[in-house]
């Protein structure tokens, strides 16, 4: 790294942040950049094992590294948060009150989340039986409650509305906890309901027709278009208003012995009040080359991006190349790649041991990276889930290495 290149400054140490700056240290030779990272977190957590945390299948321990150890080298750390965005002067601002210029910006934050848009949500966490594997604080806490949940226990799991990072989280949570309590040999004797904002059971229909099946084999009462907007921890009573058909603005109150709560989520609030952002607080891009609609030298990927796939640390893997290319092009003067087509994977465990691989581009066309049937809930996708994509992240994807096996776009779906 040339010490007088053009800066890129990346605002974010997540997934995308680190994946970025460590591809870019690969693959700049040749072109003069320096590269400085903006992220305040002292801890990295792998986000996608929180799901099995919650279910015992995971140890907490295993999802988080020390964020410094995984900064690559040649790449300057301010450990910082990015509190304002002026992309007219190329510059941002950060919580210290200084500003940092940039010459090439790439924005990606991640998404916070918004317990305080379901009333009593933040006292509740972590009391009787109120959890969510969304919080790195609460995931071994819903696995003290699955554990404490018995015959006549009633459990709820709650989806919120999109878009959240990964969407199929909030179900999964629930197949496992069946799976548990079936082994315990009291799922008979239990009642569960998925309740969710959306009015069907996955974006996709090819997973969403598996999926309802998955829920009706193991008891568990689908409740589409009810949204959580109130708990009460002390009365373990949930609120749900219907956000659809005849009943629409009703409210619906339900009690429970567990409570596992998907929060609304959003950008931060420094990007949804920025120039970068769209009408929905997102950083407005392409959704092919990931570059800025309207500032050129701005990329963005990962949660807080415009681009309309799911989210999930398998979309990164993919936009992460894209913006690399684009950027290292742009530098140096070149057509953009428009590569990104909107791939993203949800492993969905429908049970310990099993595991459908939801992968799928824009406009929810299935494309399955192995030749094996995605309807299929396969063990060799729960050994892919639980211990090959955890060690592929870590020593694989946060070095800058690319996955070089295609997904299959010309996958025609079954009859």
């Amino acid at each position: 790294m040339a010490g007088d290149g053009k800066h890129i400054v990346i605002v974010g140490g997540g997934a995308a942040g680190i994946t970025v700056a460590a591809s870019l240290v690969r693959k700049a030779a040749g072109t003069r950049v320096d590269i400085t990272l903006v992220e305040p977190s002292d801890t990295h957590y792998y986000q996608p094992a929180f799901t099995l945390v919650g279910a015992g299948a995971f140890k907490f321990d295993h999802t988080q590294r020390p964020e410094a150890k995984l900064i690559p080298p040649h790449v300057e750390w301010i450990k910082d948060r990015a509190s304002g965005f002026e992309p007219e002067q190329h510059r941002i601002k950060l919580d210290s009150g200084s500003t940092l210029a940039y010459d090439y910006l790439v924005v990606c934050p991640g998404l916070e989340l918004n317990w305080d848009k379901i009333a009593g949500a933040k006292d509740a966490l972590g009391k009787n039986g109120v959890c969510s594997n969304y919080d790195p604080a609460f995931a071994e806490y819903t696995w003290s409650c699955l554990q404490n949940l018995g015959p006549g226990s009633t459990a709820l799991f709650t989806q919120a509305p999109l878009p959240f990072k990964c969407p199929g989280a909030p179900q999964k949570i629930a197949y496992l906890a069946a799976h548990y309590l079936q082994k315990k040999g009291a799922l008979k004797e239990c009642k569960l309901h998925f309740l969710t904002h959306a009015p069907v059971m996955f974006a996709v229909p090819f997973f969403a027709k598996e999926l309802v099946k998955v829920a009706a084999r193991w008891g568990i009462k689908t409740h589409f278009q009810h949204n959580l907007i109130a708990v009460d921890w002390r009365a373990r009573k949930a609120t749900f208003e219907i956000v659809g058909g005849d009943k629409q603005g009703q409210q619906v109150n339900m009690p429970f012995d567990l409570l596992h709560m998907t929060p609304p989520q959003s950008p931060p609030a420094a990007v949804k009040s920025s120039p970068l952002a769209n009408a929905a607080g997102f950083v407005d891009v392409h959704q092919n080359t990931m570059q800025h609609v309207r500032f050129a030298n701005v990329f963005s990927l990962g949660d807080a991006c415009s681009t309309p796939n799911s989210k999930t640390a398998a979309a990164v893997r993919k936009q992460a190349p894209v913006v690399v290319r684009n950027l290292l092009t742009l530098i140096r003067g070149g057509q953009l790649d428009p590569g990104y087509d909107g791939y993203a994977s949800c492993p969905l465990t429908t049970a310990y041991g099993k595991v459908i691989m939801a992968e799928f581009i824009y406009g929810g066309k299935v494309t399955p990276t192995f030749p094996l049937d995605p309807r299929k809930e396969l063990w060799v996708n729960w050994w892919i889930k639980v211990t090959g994509l955890p060690l592929f992240y870590w020593y694989y994807m946060l070095k800058g290495y690319e996955w070089f096996f295609p997904h299959n776009k010309d996958y025609v779906e079954p009859v």
